[in-house]
């Protein structure tokens, strides 16, 4: 993916990635914390997964493109490398949102002798994990972010208005 609608892909397919990836982490959380979140998030827990991970290489794949299309610059080089690591923390959430999706599918077996994933140790395993990787996801996709604005925008704008006076009238 190159071009959307004359613009660089990766200028707007960005913006999924910003969104999902949080609401992911948030979602993910949530139900390895609460069970009942789990249920009532169902299936919808790792079909967000599923999205916010094909995002993921689209996004970067697009970025590599503009790359090529832009000067070069050690800001946007360092963007780059920021946001070649996005993949790994995102995969920890979709394996974990599918993780906390069957777990909590298993808790509305129990009546029925299935398994219980709602004992203490597991839940606060799937806990701290996806904790740890719903931090790590939203983290490193602010510091791509700030690293992506910062690359964009250095020189791309005035500190004053357009017709804006400075303080000592000039």
């Amino acid at each position: 993916m190159t071009l959307i609608n004359g613009l660089p892909a990766h200028v707007l397919l960005v913006h999924v990635v910003v969104v999902l990836v949080p609401l992911t982490a948030l979602a993910l959380v949530a139900a390895a914390i609460w069970p009942r979140a789990a249920r009532r998030l169902g299936v919808l827990l790792p079909a967000l997964g599923l999205v916010s991970l094909v995002s993921v290489p689209l996004t970067t794949s697009a970025g590599e493109w503009l790359e090529r299309h832009v000067d070069s610059d050690p800001l946007v080089r360092r963007h780059t490398e920021l946001g070649d690591g996005l993949l790994p923390w995102v995969l920890g959430l979709f394996v974990l949102a599918v993780v906390v999706w069957w777990a909590g599918r298993g808790s509305r077996r129990e009546e029925g002798g299935g398994a219980r994933w709602s004992a203490l140790p597991v839940r606060i395993v799937l806990g701290l994990l996806s904790v740890v990787i719903a931090v790590g996801a939203v983290v490193d996709v602010y510091r791509i972010g700030d690293s992506g604005a910062k690359a964009a925008w250095h020189d791309g704008f005035s500190k004053s208005a357009h017709g804006e006076h400075s303080a000592d009238g000039s």
